[in-house]
């Protein structure tokens, strides 16, 4: 048996960090965020109950039945500022910047 793991995408932003994780099919309920240290883990385990017990597959290659992915995160990041929502199949996940790790953008005059 294949194991799928869903496909994450990371970005930053000026005063994020952003992590988006595509598991479609899930509620935002099956998901289990932990923050250890610098340590981002995001998991989902469905046991056989919760599936869909009522069709007679002859074939079935989409079901994560669970998954784990974990993500160190910089040092820059405000632990204390993590937010998740879970929308139209996407995992999303915002983490602040620490302050001082913001750019600092400015326009320098020209003389």
């Amino acid at each position: 048996m294949i194991t799928r793991v869903p496909a994450v995408n990371v970005s930053e932003s000026e005063n994020n960090y952003h992590v988006e994780l595509a598991a479609p099919g899930l509620k935002k309920e099956d998901f289990k965020l932990n923050l250890e240290r610098n340590q981002l883990s995001i998991s989902v385990e469905i046991s056989s109950a919760q599936q869909d017990n009522q069709k007679n597959y002859s074939k079935r290659e989409y079901s994560y039945s669970s998954f784990v992915r974990s993500f160190t995160l910089p040092d820059s990041a405000d632990l204390g500022q993590v937010e998740a929502s879970y929308t139209d199949g996407i995992l999303r996940i915002d983490i602040a910047k620490r302050e001082e790790a913001k750019a600092v953008r400015r326009q320098i005059e020209t003389k």
